[in-house]
């Protein structure tokens, strides 16, 4: 079967456009900044965007029906190229401080060394990528410094991306049918919480934009200033990371900060569909649905034991300080977050030890609850892997007549179901490490051999799982060949790997590679 790229240049068309609305959203906020030298910048940026898009659905609007293969290489075509056009505002904005073409009137900055680093085109999309894929790395080494219209993009990108793209498009087009529900499913997402996909997504943002400002509420209460509590509480229910300071929640060295943003971290972390059904009055969810069971129990254990490891290396002064840093980090790591109130790694200095290290990896590689805004495998997987597992070997002690079934949660699986599922859940598996083993690869060959191979490992799974915790690695220093593997790892791992396979397929396919 052959891909029908008038449907996927169609379609994508259509995303661009949508995601340009982004762009000049962002224009207001950076005149009431008084950031008026950045205007420009963002009204270029939404023209490109928006330019391409129409060009793209005029050229193609006559083509047919989108199939799932259309659906994967439009997802996987659009996450590619919204992270590289919305590299344009970092770009074009360090160009025009650079440059200075605008009256005193326009307020110009000064240029720093942390806007400098994104007048390389490399470094503008890297932090393009990380934002819509909720990532959280970045090129910027002192974010005090980066304009506020900068902190807003952003923080924008994560917000947007924590949900999806194509989420959002197919909120803001409306357009019932197939085609919506195929796109849809083609951003790694299944769930529904209305039979009509348009009053799903609809459904979806009231929730999303409720907890937003729900968080921003929280953290004006505990004492974080207006702007961080709106940068912060967007990020946090995107289960995305970027931060306004250069050591994020840390910065403000409140405790009751660091506490506040767990519970936020921890609702990014639970399904929507399970988000709706407690709002509406069904509580029992809370243990009754196997992920959010999971979510609750791995992330209490996890930083238990992550607890205990920093506690017996000596690592903080007292108990509480010592529980604190633990649950934060963890949770944060889990949840996919990426907020940092403790320094993980100085890069070729080390700070905490493999071993505390390596389990924080395990928390990025399981994520949480699918349906949600994390990344990694998600916590469903992670269960059909180790249930499957077990009634596998089971099956070798079973009579060839014998009837098996699989439970998961609240559906019972017969053995072709639980097959199909369990096959699946491998094939990402595998392919998710070997795509982690091919970026721990190339940052080996292009870093100095004095790096640790657990903080490499460390900010690949990182990128991959799309937290945004570093260990002192990533960083603008770092060579191009080593941020274009993760702005691959961050790609894939948005996307969870399977759409990413079918377009090089398509491509190698196109190219005639395969003879």
């Amino acid at each position: 079967m052959r891909v029908q790229y008038r449907v996927v240049g169609r379609d994508l068309g259509r995303i661009l456009q949508v995601v340009s609305l982004m762009l000049v959203v962002s224009i207001p906020i950076a005149a009431v900044n008084r950031e008026f030298y950045a205007v420009p910048a963002f009204a270029v940026s939404a023209l490109v965007m928006g330019g391409i898009g129409i060009a793209l659905a005029r050229r193609y609007r006559d083509a047919g029906e989108m199939g799932r293969l259309e659906a994967m290489v439009t997802a996987a075509s659009a996450w590619g190229a919204i992270g590289v056009l919305g590299g344009l505002p970092f770009l074009l904005i360090a160009w025009t401080i650079a440059v200075d073409p605008f009256p005193a009137w326009a307020n110009t900055p000064a240029m720093t060394d942390t806007v400098d680093v994104f007048r390389h085109p490399l470094n503008g999309i890297f932090e393009s990528i990380s934002g819509f894929t909720s990532t959280g790395l970045t090129m910027a080494a002192i974010e005090e410094e980066l304009p506020r219209s900068l902190h807003w993009w952003r923080s924008f990108t994560e917000w947007i991306g924590g949900v999806g793209v194509i989420v959002l498009t197919v909120a803001i087009l409306a357009r019932p049918g197939s085609g919506s529900l195929t796109l849809y499913e083609s951003e790694a997402r299944s769930e529904k919480i209305h039979p009509s996909i348009v009053s799903t997504v609809t459904e979806i943002w009231k929730l999303y934009l409720g907890f937003t400002i729900a968080a921003i509420a929280l953290f004006l209460a505990v004492g974080m200033p207006l702007w961080g509590a709106v940068n912060h509480a967007m990020t946090a229910i995107a289960t995305g990371g970027f931060s306004i300071h250069a050591d994020s929640i840390g910065h403000y060295g409140s405790p009751l900060i660091e506490y506040a943003v767990v519970p936020v971290m921890v609702a990014g972390s639970i399904a929507f569909p399970i988000h709706y059904l407690i709002l509406k009055g069904e509580l029992r969810n809370f243990y009754a649905d196997l992920q959010t069971r999971w979510v609750f129990g791995w992330f209490a254990v996890g930083a238990i034991v992550l607890t205990a490891l920093l506690w017996l290396n000596g690592q903080y002064d007292s108990l509480e300080e010592t529980f604190r840093i633990g649950l934060f980090q963890f949770v944060s790591a889990t949840s996919n977050t990426g907020f940092g109130t403790a320094t993980i790694g100085g890069g070729t200095e080390q700070v905490w030890t493999a071993g505390a290290t390596l389990f924080v990896c395990l928390g990025m590689l399981t994520g949480a609850a699918a349906g949600s805004t994390v990344g990694g495998l998600k916590l469903i997987r992670v269960a059909t892997l180790l249930k499957g597992t077990l009634w596998q070997v089971k099956s070798v002690f079973s009579p060839d007549a014998a009837i098996r079934r699989l439970r998961l949660g609240k559906r019972t699986l017969d053995s072709e179901q639980a097959e199909r599922e369990y096959t699946e859940a491998t094939v990402v598996f595998v392919l998710w490490i070997a795509f982690l083993i091919v970026g721990v690869a190339v940052l080996l060959w292009t870093l100095s051999a004095e790096y640790p191979l657990e903080y490499v490992i460390f900010d690949v799974m990182s990128a991959q799982s799309n937290v945004g915790l570093d260990a002192g690695i990533t960083a603008p220093e770092m060579p191009d060949a080593a941020k274009v593997m993760l702005i691959f790892n961050m790609w894939i791992g948005r996307l969870e790997i399977i759409p990413i396979a079918v377009l090089l397929g398509a491509i190698f396919r196109r190219l005639d590679l395969y003879r």
